[in-house]
């Protein structure tokens, strides 16, 4: 049985697919759920379809070429940021209440196939949610659609000129049941929050070691960043010459920049646990939690999340800080540690009481996880040397550096 599939609005930007080969997606996509193969492309003839899923949207791109699939997915969850900026939610009301602005945003943000401008910020200077400034604002196209700096306008103004910049990066760690680290790796970020007037020319140093190889310097802790990817207003061409980063940037948050540094990483908080089940009786589970980072810096927030079979009941807890609680519908006990100062430890205990009757269903081995943020702390030593703000009429601006290291994807497995 397929169910209805409702085209709510499409648009089609080159008119080499034909518009009713939609109708094919829905039941492909059920076939292939049913079959367990579910895919993000699907293919009906020599028509491919990329899709997404957004609450209880599916968005869906045709094409009967062997198109950049990275680009078309980049675009489609542009869509996503796009409409969310517009209609704060983006669901099936939404679009049926603003046809003519989506009509208006899909002939902006692609032309003939070729994605256009996608910045919300910009759009939203010319393309307005009430009819009648729609045609007002249309008469004046913004310069930032026709100029170089596509993602800036012209003419912003502050009383104080000031530039945020934050430092995030997430540790990714695999602990197996022995206590051995399996994999890890750091995921960073550089995000930035520019409150600066007119068209200011910015250039952020950082301790990049192949920067330091090529100027001859070699002082101090130096960091080598893989996948770096940059958002559009940074210069590839003099990243790629000098390593420089330099651009003029959007005003207020945008992500300038992130990477991936490969290295052996010594997990920040580290886990031991005990975990014995007496068939037909109980389970005793003991949990030590060390912070394995400097005892100037505060772990916030920390939790500890602790799988328990899924017939376990009347939960007992002891811990030596923070505290316990048993979460059902997840089959977990979640530990939490507002402050958590390095060097320290400390353990939680829990016992459960388990049914006389055994559980015939087969329990995979869920890890532990581990969530936490250290503020003013980065594990990779990435600094930020400095931040160069130039504009033409020659104010002075302040530029605010905070570093954070967070749990990304940070599991321990258990014996049991």
């Amino acid at each position: 049985m397929y169910m209805h599939v409702l085209v709510l609005i499409c648009r089609n930007y080159k008119g080499d697919v034909d518009m009713a080969e939609i109708d094919h997606f829905m039941p492909l996509l059920m076939q292939h759920e049913e079959e367990g193969l579910l895919c993000p492309v699907l293919s009906h003839g020599s028509v491919h379809f990329m899709w997404i899923k957004h609450s209880n949207l599916y968005l869906v791109a045709t094409t009967n070429k062997n198109s950049n699939a990275s680009l078309v997915y980049s675009f489609l969850y542009k869509l996503v940021e796009v409409f969310t900026e517009y209609f704060k939610e983006l669901e099936e009301e939404s679009i049926q209440d603003n046809f003519v602005v989506v009509y208006e945003l899909l002939d902006e943000l692609m032309d003939f196939g070729f994605p256009q401008t996608t910045d919300s910020k910009i759009l939203q200077e010319y393309i307005t949610q009430e009819g009648a400034k729609l045609e007002v604002a249309k008469s004046k196209v913004p310069t930032t659609v026709t100029n170089a700096v596509s993602w800036r306008s012209e003419g912003i103004k502050y009383k104080k000129n000031e530039v945020f910049i934050d430092v995030i990066e997430s540790i990714n760690v695999l602990v197996n049941a022995n206590g051995s680290v399996m994999s890890s790796d750091i995921v960073g970020s550089i995000k930035l929050k520019t409150m600066l007037s007119g068209m200011p020319e910015l250039r952020l140093g950082l301790n990049d070691r192949v920067l330091f190889a090529l100027t001859g310097r070699d002082k101090g802790k130096t960091v080598t960043m893989e996948d770096v990817k940059f958002h559009q207003c940074v210069r590839l061409s003099r990243f790629e010459s000098d390593r420089t980063i330099s651009f003029i940037p959007p005003d207020g948050e945008s992500e300038l920049m992130s990477y991936r540094i490969n290295t052996h990483v010594k997990p920040l908080i580290w886990i031991e646990s005990i975990i014995e089940k007496f068939s037909h009786s109980r389970v005793e589970i003991m949990v030590k939690a060390k912070g394995q980072f400097k005892k100037q810096s505060v772990a916030n927030n920390v939790e500890v999340r602790v799988p328990v079979p899924s017939d376990a009941d009347s939960p007992k807890f002891k811990t030596s800080t923070g505290n316990a609680k048993y979460v059902p519908e997840k089959n977990m006990v979640v530990w939490t540690i507002k402050s958590f100062p390095g060097g320290k430890e400390f353990l939680m205990r829990a016992h459960f009481g388990l049914p006389s009757v055994e559980n015939d269903e087969l329990e995979g081995k869920p890890p532990i996880t581990v969530k936490f943020e250290i503020p003013y702390f980065t594990v990779s030593g990435i600094q930020v040397r400095y931040m160069k703000i130039i504009e033409k009429s020659g104010y002075q601006a302040l530029p605010w550096v905070r570093y954070i290291t967070q749990s990304g994807d940070y599991q321990l497995r258990t014996n049991v």
